[in-house]
């Protein structure tokens, strides 16, 4: 059975969004340009990246308030710190490997999520804030070294 295919003035991106992209995808493929909604389109790719930076957000954070744990508990060091910060650069790197680009906006970022993670670590760990440097103790290429672990 095919998918009913939406029209200009048809609301099934409202309605139900899997069959909207079913048919868009349809529609572009038999290259009917003339019935795609464009505002729609324009919205879901907008979307795309912006999900693909809040990815990248989010793993920085965790990687760098575990890198955090690791480094001023290290009484509390468990595999599941170290599982943790190997899958956070694994997402990362996965990331990176789809969209090269992404690692600038790694960049542009880093200080704001280490900023975050600090607040994080110091919430988790119990230890006041103030005994995680300001300023990122970790080098960017380091964070995303496979066997670093800081001491």
């Amino acid at each position: 059975m095919k998918p009913i295919l939406p029209t200009l003035s048809s609301s099934l991106y409202n309605q139900d969004f899997h069959l909207w992209v079913e048919s868009t995808i349809e529609i572009l493929q038999q290259k009917r340009f003339e019935e795609l909604e464009i505002e729609n389109l324009i919205s879901e790719i907008e979307s795309m990246g912006n999900n693909d930076k809040k990815s990248i957000k989010t793993n920085l954070r965790i990687l760098l308030m575990h890198l955090l744990k690791w480094q001023y508990q290290p009484e509390k060091r468990t595999n599941s710190w170290r599982t943790t910060i190997k899958e956070h650069r694994n997402r990362l790197e996965d990331d990176f490997a789809d969209s090269p680009s992404l690692k600038n906006y790694f960049l542009e970022v880093f200080n704001e999520c280490y900023q975050k993670a600090r607040d994080l670590a110091a919430s988790e760990t119990g230890l006041s804030i103030a005994v995680f440097p300001v300023e990122c103790p970790f080098d960017t290429n380091l964070v995303l070294k496979s066997d670093f672990l800081p001491e």
